[in-house]
């Protein structure tokens, strides 16, 4: 679950930038709150919780294929998505274009627009 100042905004951003479909959720519990298919029967919950700060860490963590990796980055890229560049010595990690490579796997993060950090790798 993520936390969101403005749930509708953030829900605009992982539809329209993300791609990713609502879910339908109905009663008094989904008030306040989205939801949202991420594939192969995953989801992405979001609450508005006004005043709650964004955690500093990777909250959320999508999978591709290695061979849809570089598309799936392009197609974000085209669509305002923003992405990290980090490079923490003591994890040797390093991001060109904001797109880190090691061990075989490719990575990319970016922050939504509540300032949640989520991270795209390949699998």
């Amino acid at each position: 679950m993520l936390w969101a100042e403005d749930l509708v905004r953030d829900k605009r951003f992982y539809a329209d930038a993300l791609g990713l479909k609502p879910r339908d959720v109905s009663g008094s519990a989904s008030d306040g709150m989205g939801v949202f298919t991420a594939g192969d029967g995953t989801g992405v919950m979001i609450r508005e919780r006004p005043g709650m700060p964004a955690p500093q860490n990777t909250a959320l963590v999508f999978g591709v294929p290695a061979d849809t990796f570089d598309e799936v980055v392009a197609d974000l890229r085209a669509k305002g998505v923003t992405f990290e560049d980090y490079d923490p010595p003591e994890i040797r990690l390093e991001t060109v274009n904001g797109i880190a490579e090691f061990e075989g796997f490719k990575a990319v993060w970016f922050k939504d627009s509540e300032g949640n950090t989520a991270n795209i790798a390949t699998m």
